[in-house]
C-alpha cells in the first residue's frame, strides 16, 4: 500500500458520513410505491418470496374492504339535512328529556336528604394491657 496508490485518506468519520449520505435516499424510498429497499430482495432469486397473510388474518378482513384512494372525494350522501321544523322539534324533544331528568334528579336528592343518617359506629374498646 503505497501513498501513490491511495492518494485520498478518509477518516472513519468521513466514511460514516459518506455511507449515511448514500443510504438516505434508499431509506427514504421505503415509503413510496417503488422502493429499492423494499422490492430489491424480491429480484434476488427464488429463495425470497412474498409471504401470504395467515388464515386468521385473511378471514378477519371483510370481503368488500375497498378503501377510497387519496385525492378522491367521498360519494354524495343519500341522506338529506333535517329541515328547520324537524330540527326545532328534535331540540324541543331533547330539552324535554333533559328537564325530566333534572326533575327526577332533584326528587331523588330530596328523598336522600330525608333519610335518617346512619348511626355512628361503636367506639373501639380500650386496648388490653399485654402485661396483665
Amino acid at each position: 500500500m503505497s501513498a501513490s496508490r491511495f492518494p485520498l485518506r478518509a477518516g472513519p468519520r468521513a466514511v460514516a458520513i459518506g455511507l449515511l449520505a448514500l443510504m438516505l435516499p434508499l431509506a427514504g424510498a421505503c415509503s413510496s410505491d417503488v422502493s429499492a429497499m423494499r422490492d430489491g430482495p424480491l429480484g434476488l432469486g427464488p429463495s425470497v418470496k412474498p409471504i401470504p397473510a395467515p388464515d386468521f388474518v385473511a378471514n378477519s378482513r371483510p370481503a368488500g374492504s375497498d378503501y377510497m384512494p387519496v385525492g378522491v372525494s367521498a360519494p354524495k350522501r343519500s341522506l338529506r339535512a333535517k329541515s328547520s321544523e324537524s330540527q326545532k322539534a328534535l331540540e324541543a324533544e331533547l330539552e324535554g328529556a333533559r328537564n325530566r331528568n333534572e326533575s327526577r334528579g332533584r326528587a331523588a336528592e330530596g328523598v336522600a336528604k330525608a333519610q335518617p343518617k346512619a348511626p355512628k359506629p361503636n367506639a373501639a374498646p380500650p386496648a388490653a394491657d399485654a402485661a396483665e
